[in-house]
């Protein structure tokens, strides 16, 4: 909703703030008054052209401000760039230079012209000759019926639906196009776990198999200590265990006649033990000791196999072992993705005939509320001096280069709105009315149809009166009346039948002072308005006749 905008140094004026309410706002005033400026200043205000040509003689820059009440679809636009509104409201200002471009924000953050006009979408429609027509973008008539419809929620289970379709595709074409890429990879996995699987590695025979191929490439030195050990132990000229035996009889009887011997003699029997240990055990270990020179072979190939699968696959056997279980998990997923891709194919099969049911119901749901809106729209258009009017919503199946369905995010469907003036003529899209008159017309009833349907909440209505009067300008303002009480509706108008039913009336007026022209407005009310009523409706205010007829109409339409 507008709650004011205030122009300065724009065209004829030098500075004026207009105050606009809920619901039915009027502005009137003599014909060249400047009512065109003010709409010309809206229209800047919402994403217009604007040239050098609108500032006022003399000055430098233009300037139009206004502050809006905003709604949820403008609340997102702005908070996705990260524009706050402040209790609700914003303000929105433009700038225009004579030496140079101007400057266009919104709460004071910089904003491009396309900005605002997108922006400016969501707030309102300025009837006037193709001006900021929402019902002229054929995009918004496909939504405007579905809303008619009551179809919002169906649409956006289609439109979910369409997106998981998308995904599940684009999933498939991922599996496709990686096919080749896993066949190579599967070789690879099987080839390094056929490898690993072969070798039959074990944790710690790395270690072992070094150890015993060290033995093995030391033997003869190994065997030359043995030897001297034995030969020391029990050699002909020195017999270590013979001597110890003979050296622990001895303490041991020594320490038969003195006690204090005993500690000494018990360590003897201890050395004489572990010694007798020692030599079986080396002993052993000799006799069995024999070089083979095809084990040392086998080893050295082993020890080469592991190191070449450590280079290849990780630093030691578990880390080996382990390249070969994750491998392993790897090829299943690669294995099962031909389950998968059978899996997706039959998601998109059947979420694809769902979506061909979905889209058949919304046509055909689609196509009796064209009937419906066709036939409450007409009505109006004649009562509002169209009499030979035709408006037609044709629901048409998009199709394919092959003749088949199109199908989108909201279903198959193409939506537009069709209109015709005069017999014989054939219906046309809306944005090819040439007639500022009919344009207007047209908008007020298929607004007044889709009041409830169309979340845009201001309507800004000019020429809609041109050339018409008695019944039918007060059927359209009785469309218009009946419009604000859903909408804030502002009209320019000339017509005292409609101003009559007005909940704010502003005058706009033209004044001459110091040789210099500048467009002013005043709120009226009261004895004033009934002035103003006269003189729409007479020409002339000071006529007792006309003052007895405005009374008469205000105070029938009050509150209204």
């Amino acid at each position: 909703m507008i709650e004011r905008i205030t122009v300065h140094s724009f065209i004829l004026v030098d500075h004026l703030e207009l105050q606009f309410t809920e619901g039915f706002n009027v502005l009137s005033g003599e014909t060249g008054a400047g009512k065109s400026i003010l709409v010309g200043a809206l229209q800047v205000l919402f994403g217009g052209r604007g040239g050098a040509e609108l500032v006022r003689s003399g000055a430098e820059e233009a300037q139009v401000t206004g502050t809006f009440i905003v709604t949820t679809l403008a609340e997102s636009w702005l908070a996705e760039r990260g524009i706050l509104p402040e209790d609700g409201a914003v303000l929105v200002r433009r700038s225009i230079r004579t030496g140079g471009r101007g400057s266009i924000s919104i709460q004071n953050i910089p904003v491009t012209r396309a900005d605002l006009a997108e922006f400016s979408g969501f707030l309102m429609d300025l009837h006037s000759q193709h001006e900021h027509q929402s019902l002229f973008i054929e995009k918004n008539h496909q939504r405007l019926l579905d809303r008619f419809a009551g179809l919002t929620e169906e649409v956006e289970d289609f439109t979910s639906l369409f997106s998981d379709i998308s995904v599940l595709k684009q999933q498939l074409r991922d599996l496709e196009s990686r096919n080749q890429d896993r066949v190579r990879e599967t070789e690879m996995l099987q080839f390094a776990i056929e490898e690993i699987h072969t070798s039959r590695l074990v944790p710690g025979e790395e270690e072992a198999q070094i150890s015993e191929r060290e033995t093995l490439i030391h033997f003869e030195k190994l065997l030359s200590h043995l030897q001297a050990f034995s030969q020391l132990s029990q050699g002909d000229e020195l017999d270590l265990v013979a001597g110890l035996r003979q050296a622990r009889h001895e303490l041991s009887e020594a320490a038969a006649i003195d006690s204090v011997l005993l500690p000494d003699s018990a360590r003897l029997d201890s050395l004489y033990y572990e010694f007798e240990d020692v030599y079986s055990s080396v002993a052993s270990y000799a006799e069995q000791l024999v070089f083979d020179p095809e084990r040392l072979e086998q080893i050295e190939e082993r020890l080469s196999l592991i190191r070449r699968l450590e280079k290849k696959y990780g630093n030691g056997i578990p880390a080996v072992l382990s390249y070969a279980e994750d491998a392993q998990a790897r090829l299943n997923v690669l294995e099962n993705l031909d389950n998968d891709r059978t899996g997706l194919e039959d998601r998109i099969r059947k979420a694809e005939k769902e979506l061909v049911e979905k889209a058949a119901i919304l046509h055909q749901k689609r196509t009796d509320a064209a009937k419906i809106l066709e036939s409450e729209i007409v009505p109006i258009l004649h009562e509002l001096a169209l009499p030979e009017a035709r408006f037609e919503v044709p629901v048409e199946v998009k199709l394919t280069q092959s003749g088949r369905p199109a199908y989108s995010s909201t279903g198959t469907d193409m939506v537009q709105f069709l209109f015709s003036a005069n017999s014989g003529e054939s219906v046309k899209p809306l944005s090819q009315i040439a007639s500022g008159g009919e344009i207007s017309r047209v908008m007020l009833a298929v607004k007044s149809v889709l009041a409830e349907s169309d979340d845009i909440p201001t309507l800004v209505f000019d020429e809609i009166d041109s050339g018409i009067g008695g019944r039918v300008a007060v059927a359209m303002a009785s469309y218009m009346s009946d419009l604000s009480k859903m909408k804030q509706v502002i009209c320019i108008t000339h017509l005292a039948t409609i101003a009559v039913r007005a909940d704010n009336h502003t005058v706009v007026e033209k004044n001459a002072q110091n040789d210099r022209t500048a467009v002013s407005v005043r709120t009226v009310t009261g004895a004033e308005r009934e002035e103003e009523i006269a003189r729409m409706l007479a020409g002339d205010s000071s006529g007792a006749e006309s003052r007895e007829h405005a009374k008469a109409l205000l105070e029938k339409h009050r509150g209204s």
